[in-house]
């Protein structure tokens, strides 16, 4: 694949990961960890091929409604893998970032996930962000709390608050909008993922399950990109 017009950023909802399980007759939590298996080629070949920055939603404000043994079993498995994702970064000059609500994370990952952003933050190669406890409705209430904070505290006219300045208060305030949005395993919504940031992205829905979602199934999303007529409201 070549690199003319390869999107900047591309975010993934990495879907189907218990349905997939289900299908095999294993349990959901076997879908999650082979599920994070994927990510380590993904970022590879996402690095390669010349994408800047690749957001994956891991898990959402609402995957709190799982059952409690699964979500157990899912912060276990977060936790084990900021130490693989954190000897991976460093071998691939890979920078990585946690987006979403820190607060509401068991200690442990939140140890982990500080750790790998610290020791990650000089590298100059691919951005990874990883979306745990992010909902996009969360993020602007956040958001414009803050906002609204530091207005009162400086004395601001609210008349200059404008689209650049309430993005500084989102959670992906370092890093570009996305171009590219990936969705595995045949839904075709959104699910609370960068509505603000998405307003002008290209959307991919793939049937395609999350486990089973390579280096090809990545470049297929990319080409379809690169085919279409990007005009932004343009006539």
């Amino acid at each position: 694949m070549g690199n003319s017009d390869i999107p900047r950023h591309v975010a993934i909802i990495l879907d189907g990961n218990g349905r997939w399980a289900k299908q095999k007759n294993m349990p959901r939590t076997y879908g999650h960890i082979m599920g994070a298996k994927r990510v380590e080629p993904i970022c590879r070949h996402a690095n390669k091929i010349g994408i800047k920055y690749l957001s994956l939603y891991a898990f959402s404000t609402e995957n709190w409604n799982r059952p409690s043994d699964e979500v157990g079993a899912l912060m276990k498995l977060l936790a084990e893998y900021m130490g693989i994702c954190k000897k991976l970064a460093i071998k691939e000059n890979m920078r990585a970032l946690i987006i979403g609500d820190f607060d509401g994370l068991p200690e442990e990952l939140k140890k982990k996930g500080a750790d790998l952003m610290d020791s990650t933050e000089s590298n100059t190669g691919l951005t990874l962000c990883i979306c745990i406890n992010y909902g996009s409705r969360d993020e602007m209430i956040r958001g414009m709390r803050k906002m609204f904070s530091d207005i009162q505290k400086d004395g601001s006219d609210p008349a200059l608050i404008t689209e650049e300045r309430f993005s500084s208060y989102l959670d992906t305030a370092e890093i570009p909008d996305p171009d590219l949005l990936i969705r595995t395993s045949g839904e075709q919504r959104l699910s609370n993922y960068m509505l603000w940031q998405m307003a002008y992205a290209e959307m991919y829905f793939t049937p395609v399950p999350w486990p089973e979602f390579d280096e090809a199934a990545l470049d297929e999303a990319v080409l379809a990109y690169q085919n279409r007529d990007r005009r932004y409201g343009k006539v």
